[in-house]
């Protein structure tokens, strides 16, 4: 069912607004006939990191790795690197 607003009866009737959006209704308001917003729930953001995952999977906008995982190698610490940073930083 959609339900439009003019934008003058969307701001005489804010409260209905909102609660019919609360509801999950998604509102149009429109300008002498033409709409010109959509008033819409916020989705629900998911709980874990996984459903994070799975949902900017299905968006398309990440591909998890195929195959196994390998652990990550942490390099070689060497001393004194924030100060040969810092002379190569000073040289120029």
């Amino acid at each position: 069912m959609a339900i439009t607003y003019s934008t003058y009866e969307a701001k005489s009737r804010f409260s209905e607004v909102i609660r019919q959006v609360r509801e999950g209704n998604t509102v149009t308001v429109s300008y002498r006939g033409e709409p010109v917003a959509e008033i819409r729930p916020i989705p629900k953001a998911p709980q874990t990191i996984e459903e994070r995952l799975d949902e900017l999977e299905r968006q398309g906008v990440l591909e998890r790795a195929k195959g196994p995982r390998t652990p990550f190698k942490v390099g070689e610490r060497r001393p004194g690197a924030l100060k040969r940073f810092l002379e190569e930083r000073n040289r120029f």
